[in-house]
Formats: structure tokens, C-alpha cells, sequence
């Protein structure tokens, strides 16, 4: 199912037995664009503190209320490694979240869940012995929330920001983002694919398009307050001529 990442924070996060916080921000990979934590804010439960969970932990989910069931206990998130601060987060950390959770690491030489790369638990400590991790963090991580609000450029100009990005929350890949075009066509919304992005400036906040802005005006307009539905999809691939991601 495909849904607005941006809306699904302040979803209210539930375990097996009990509440343990709200959806705060979402990690991503900026080179698989697909969803590698999602930030939860654990309140006054956990005094404020912020835990990360693997998307893959989430099962059932009510749209209607606004709520994500995860299959951990309270127990298991009260005890896992915090994470106090906002990015970077840094390998290290991410090695100890996995062998604490029992999750299987998405860098490494096999292919793993959801189509990345993946090395078995027991290698990660030789592999944190056995090379130098960059101190600041892991350099892929973006958060949402920060690259919300990000500068589009296409090809020959501004066209917009970026306004949301939507996940397919069966396997947490990001789809789309969702241009607002607001200062240059008043109201408008637009989605484009992340492999239709020909590279983003994080220093400057800008992400660039492999499209010109004629393109953008022209394409199928979006309406965030619709489901998203293929008969759309199609429509959108097929006005850009680009092969779909379901085939």
C-alpha cells in the first residue's frame, strides 16, 4: 500500500502488549531510497527517549486511528540501545541495534531482505574490527523530516520543493516524492520517481531532476487527499515514458 511517509509520524506506535510512543522521524538510505528505521519518541513512557525500529517489525496497521503495531514487547524496546540525539547515526550503533534485535544488517556482500545488501550477524564484529567506520555517522542516512523542504531543480530551473515522499509500506520503499510547485504553479502537486533524480546537493538542500520544468508542468497532477492508486501510476510512467517499477 502506498502512503504519505510525512503523514504516518505522530501515528501512534504499539507493541504486542501495550503502547511504547509515536512515530517521530524516518531514517532512509539516500542510495536505495528504501526506509531503514523509523524514529520513535517514546513520551513520558521511556522519559522522552527515542528508539529506533527496523520497519520490518511493523505488522498490522489502522489507517483509521493512526496506529502501527510492531512485534516487540515493551520489555525489549525498554531495553534496546538508544539512540539520544538526531543523525548521524553510525554503524557502530546500527551493529548494536542488530545484534540486540536479532536483525540482519542491510550493508555487506549478499542479497538480503528487501533486495539489499546484507552480511550474517556473526561477521558485523570482524567487521567492525576490521575497517574504519566514519566517526559522524553513516553517510546514507537521511531523515525525513530534514529533506522535507528540500529545493527541486529540473533541468532548466526551480520548480518547487519537495513537499512529502511515499512509502510502499509492504516492503518501506520510497516510490515517490511529492513536488509542491506552489511558487511556480499556485497549488499544484506533482509526484516523480526517485530514479527520475539525477543527484541531490545535501549541502545546499537542492535535489535535481532528470527532467525540465515543461515536463513537470504537463505531468498527471496529484492529489494528495486521493488514494494512490496503479491506474495512476500507469498514467504517470506512461506520460514520462519510463518502464514501471511493478513489471
Amino acid at each position: 500500500m502506498l502512503r504519505s511517509l510525512n503523514k504516518i509520524l505522530g501515528y501512534t506506535i504499539r507493541a504486542t502488549d501495550g503502547e511504547i510512543g509515536s512515530a517521530h522521524d524516518s531514517y532512509f538510505d539516500d542510495g536505495e531510497w528504501t526506509v531503514r528505521y523509523l524514529v520513535v519518541d517514546t513520551g513520558g513512557w521511556l522519559s522522552g527517549r527515542r528508539v529506533l525500529i527496523w520497519p520490518g517489525e511493523v505488522g498490522r496497521a489502522d489507517w483509521k486511528h493512526r496506529l502501527l503495531t510492531v512485534s516487540l514487547t515493551r520489555e525489549k524496546v525498554e531495553h534496546s540501545p538508544g539512540v539520544e540525539s538526531d543523525l548521524p547515526v553510525s554503524r557502530q550503533e546500527e551493529e548494536v541495534l542488530g545484534h540486540y534485535y536479532d536483525w540482519v544488517p542491510y550493508w555487506g556482500g549478499a542479497c538480503g531482505i528487501m533486495g539489499t545488501p546484507v552480511v550474517a550477524l556473526a561477521d558485523t564484529r570482524t567487521l567492525a574490527k576490521g575497517t574504519e567506520e566514519d566517526p559522524s555517522g553513516d553517510p546514507h542516512l537521511r531523515s525525513i523530516k530534514e529533506v522535507t523542504g528540500y529545493h527541486i531543480l529540473a533541468s532548466d530551473g526551480e520548480i518547487g520543493h519537495v513537499g512529502d515522499f511515499i512509502v510502499d509500506t509492504e516492503k518501506w520503499v520510497l516510490r515517490y516524492l511529492l513536488i509542491d510547485t506552489r511558487n511556480w504553479l499556485p497549488g499544484r502537486k506533482v509526484l516523480v520517481a526517485p530514479n527520475w533524480v539525477s543527484r541531490v546537493d545535501w549541502t545546499d538542500r537542492l535535489v535535481h531532476l532528470d527532467l525540465n520544468r515543461q515536463q513537470v508542468k504537463d505531468s498527471p497532477e496529484f492529489d494528495p487527499s486521493l488514494p494512490l492508486n496503479r491506474k495512476y501510476e500507469v498514467r504517470l510512467y506512461d506520460y514520462y515514458g519510463r518502464p514501471g517499477y511493478w513489471f
